[in-house]
């Protein structure tokens, strides 16, 4: 049995709340968890690591059942237990977990968080050499291919009220690093972004809607491949901070998409049958975005 391996959740009698250790390894024990919001209600979906506390070795990552539990079969030993979820205070506790036996259940409240500030009105530029664009993709049905586009400019326009804000990217195409030149030029080519043609991708946002703690939703325009379709970033607000060459004040974010070749006419069949298939469907994108405090260099939205 491997480390962290989840076990069957049938409450056996007389277990005083705990799980099952029949067919546990004899050097094993079972640790269990019982993760409550500041009401005491069960919480779940938290993301939840234990880690070694000798060698700080990580042996598991999980999330909360609808309970707020989370079970795991570890060798015996002390772990330390860190839990994370949007709007409270990471969570962390040591536990001892026994050989041939269930520890304790441990009965773990989390406190409510402080959420980051938003940042100020006014303009904020994208930071390149401090932000990054990724996106990962099936390839050939089996593993994922990971890539970057290095070159990209863009910001926002922080409006009094937040929800009044408006991004912008603009990404060079022909930028694009997978770590693969063959596979690069492909992908530049006709069969995919064909750069020659549409050299440059472009986001506009359209709606900003606060999704609660330092969660919020981008709703805008992606230009890709000549097709101009709605798109909704998923972004988290990590707040700001005076730092960095000169102490300017910057802001950092990140944000998921997921994009569909199909609907920017990448299309997959036709690819398929001419036995093109290097990079799947389905592409998740991901932008981790620094952005300094200007007070020019950023066109206002559309009208």
């Amino acid at each position: 049995m491997g480390l962290g391996t989840l076990l069957s959740r049938r409450r056996p009698k007389n277990s005083g709340g705990g799980w099952p250790v029949d067919g546990l390894p004899q050097e094993a024990g079972l640790l269990s968890a019982e993760i409550s919001d500041p009401m005491g209600q069960p919480l779940p979906g938290v993301e939840v690591t234990l880690t070694e506390t000798d060698t700080r070795r990580h042996v598991l990552k999980a999330t909360t059942d609808p309970f707020g539990r989370v079970t795991a079969a570890l060798p015996q030993g002390r772990y330390a237990l860190r839990g994370t979820v949007e709007g409270l205070h990471p969570l962390h506790r040591v536990i001892e977990v026994p050989a041939g036996a269930p520890a304790p259940l441990e009965r773990l409240r989390m406190e409510t968080g402080q959420e980051p500030d938003l940042p100020q009105p006014g303009v904020w530029v994208f930071d390149p050499p401090h932000s990054a664009i990724r996106f990962v993709a099936r390839h050939f049905g089996m593993s994922n291919v990971h890539g970057r586009f290095t070159r990209f400019d863009g910001g926002i326009r922080v409006a009094e009220r937040m929800e009044d804000s408006y991004l912008e990217i603009t990404i060079d195409a022909s930028s694009i690093d997978t770590g693969n030149r063959t596979r690069d030029e492909h992908l530049k080519s006709a069969d995919f972004l064909d750069v020659e043609r549409y050299p440059y991708l472009h986001f506009a946002s359209s709606k900003l809607t606060h999704k609660g703690g330092s969660k919020w939703t981008v709703q805008g325009t992606l230009t890709l491949h000549g097709v101009s379709r709605t798109v909704n970033l998923d972004t988290s607000y990590h707040g700001s901070v005076n730092g960095g060459y000169g102490e300017e004040l910057r802001c950092a974010a990140y944000s998921t998409a997921e994009l569909h070749r199909d609907d920017f006419t990448l299309n997959y069949g036709n690819m398929i049958q001419r036995g093109i298939v290097v990079i799947g469907r389905t592409v998740q994108l991901e932008m981790d975005i620094q952005a300094m405090y200007r007070h020019e260099g950023m066109p206002t939205p559309p009208e």
